[in-house]
């Protein structure tokens, strides 16, 4: 691991058939508002991408991958070749989709793989929304398969009685759905739009997670996650998400900073599954008057200082030491 990130997510691509209203990934700022888009990056497919990957990969040595888009799927040929090449390396890796064709045939077989399917509410909201993805495209594609369902919940319909209720019953009910993950729609500062929660909102979400958590054991959430949603992090450096994750976009070379939404998003209102999952486990008491998050602070002052160090004696930099770190 270079750098201290176990994490890496890449956009592997720059298409998607979809064009879903809010989507960060196209947003203006996405890249750092330097006047250059995720659709005018330079991007790779056939052999030269699955190099071009394994590459970047073996550099970095993550322990967690995220391929994201774009979709994925765009790219199905080039997964087919990837997944199985990255599972030999002992990765676990997450592909990111909105499962507008069918699913890689090697996933049943690969045990580190985890498939998250976008669905953006019920069918009526859903299929407006992410159309050619609908309802019925998406129970198409993932038949016989294994997946996580990821929803993200906006201004439209936090404030809906029974909405999530119905909306986990459906997909807990699926044989192909392991886990539900739901997040709140997380905006760049100073946005405004429909996508995002009031603060009313967003306190009636968490109220209902704890109603709804008991009732169904696929929805992935727990009173720890609760309180970080009710108190996110207020910039990328309390956020344990933003800090541990190295984002790269389709050229795979531009970095996505500070997190995987890029911009400038407003931590203030974050709703990331990735943020509030990692900010409850950051709090976990090790030993008395230690935390997880506490550990990670202590290897990345380490690891900076060994730079540093290295720096100054105008010497190669090893790779960052990392109490996180999986010696191989």
């Amino acid at each position: 691991m270079i750098g201290g990130k176990p994490a890496l997510s890449i956009e592997i691509t720059r298409e998607c058939p979809l064009r879903c209203p809010g989507c960060y990934a196209y947003d203006e700022g996405h890249l750092g508002g330097e006047g250059v888009t995720l659709r005018q990056l330079s991007d790779f497919r056939g052999d030269e991408l699955v190099r071009r990957v394994l590459e970047l990969v073996d550099r970095e040595r993550p322990l967690h991958l995220s391929l994201v888009g774009g979709d994925p799927l765009v790219r199905h040929r080039e997964l087919e070749q990837l997944l199985p090449q990255l599972d030999a390396r002992r990765i676990h890796v997450q592909v990111v989709t909105s499962a507008f064709r069918e699913l890689p045939r090697v996933h049943r077989s690969l045990s580190r793989l985890t498939i998250s399917v976008s669905v953006d509410g019920l069918q009526p909201e859903h299929d407006e929304r992410r159309k050619p993805a609908t309802y019925e495209r998406i129970l198409k594609s993932i038949a016989g398969g294994r997946v996580t369902i990821h929803c993200t919940v906006t201004g439209q319909i936090a404030g809906r009685p029974g909405y999530l209720e119905e909306f986990l019953r459906f997909w807990s009910a699926r044989p192909e759905v392991q886990r539900v993950w739901i997040s709140l729609f997380t905006p760049q500062r100073g946005a405004q739009g429909p996508e995002i929660l009031t603060p009313e909102q967003r306190s009636a979400v968490a109220v209902e997670f704890e109603r709804l958590m008991p009732l169904f054991p696929k929805f992935h959430m727990n009173p720890l996650m609760i309180r970080e949603l009710r108190h996110p992090p207020q910039s990328p450096q309390e956020c344990i998400f933003a800090r541990v994750t190295r984002s790269i976009s389709a050229d795979l070379s531009t970095r996505i900073e500070p997190c995987q939404f890029g911009g400038d998003p407003d931590c203030s209102q974050c709703g990331c599954i990735a943020s509030i999952g990692l900010a409850a486990v950051g709090h976990v008491k090790l030993l008395p008057g230690l935390t997880a998050g506490g550990l990670l602070s202590a290897s990345e002052r380490v690891g900076a200082a060994v730079r540093l160090l290295h720096a100054r004696r105008s010497l190669p930099a090893p790779p960052t030491f990392s109490i996180l770190n999986n010696s191989k």
